[in-house]
């Protein structure tokens, strides 16, 4: 069972469907002991960092003792940060370390909305049967700068970005598989495959 946590954010009922249409098998919810039990978490987001991250407070500690392996995406993968720079500094989970910070207006319109190729840096085993140059869906206006050797894939929209992260049991994705079509789909069923181990 994969837990999506429900924070307050949106686009939770989609994430569940594409579990759902793969072959697993997923539940919303903040409880603590169900979270505990999951196979597998992820974070999802749409939605505002300081907020979001506010509500998840009463849920670290939980998070914290968890092996299994855990997801976040968009704003997800940014909540598995250090910091954000999103209206104010807030501190983040810090499982990936990095920072959050706003594109430069010099990239042209912001947000970056729409289909972007990702460049695969670093492989695991989310990225299994995912091609190199893959179009993926994003919609962000804050970006993760990290240490290379926590990304996995780059993506270009005026500047070169992190679009996914990893270490140890933490992968984050900036764009959103649950609206990337076939590929978006074979991510989300890489997961799955892990969180029944």
């Amino acid at each position: 069972m994969i837990s999506v946590v429900n924070y307050g954010v949106g686009n939770i009922k989609s994430i569940v469907k594409a579990i759902e249409f793969v072959g697993g098998k997923a539940i919303v919810t903040n409880e603590k002991e169900k979270i505990l039990n999951s196979d597998a978490v992820i974070l999802p987001g749409v939605g505002a960092f300081k907020t979001a991250i506010q509500r998840l407070k009463p849920l670290k500690n939980v998070i914290d003792s968890l092996t299994v392996p855990i997801l976040g995406i968009c704003l997800g993968m940014q909540l598995l940060t250090t910091k954000s720079y999103e209206d104010g500094v807030h501190e983040g989970l810090n499982y990936i370390p990095g920072e959050v910070v706003r594109f430069p207006n010099s990239v042209g319109k912001i947000p970056h909305m729409g289909w972007n190729t990702i460049r695969i840096v670093k492989y695991n085993e989310l990225l299994d049967g995912i091609e190199d140059n893959s179009y993926v869906y994003f919609v962000h206006s804050y970006y993760v700068k990290t240490e290379e050797r926590f990304i996995s894939t780059k993506t270009k929209y005026g500047i070169e970005f992190a679009s996914g992260t990893a270490k140890d049991n933490y992968y984050g994705f900036q764009f959103h598989p649950e609206k990337s079509g076939k590929v978006g789909l074979r991510i989300i069923e890489n997961f799955v495959k892990i969180s029944k181990r």
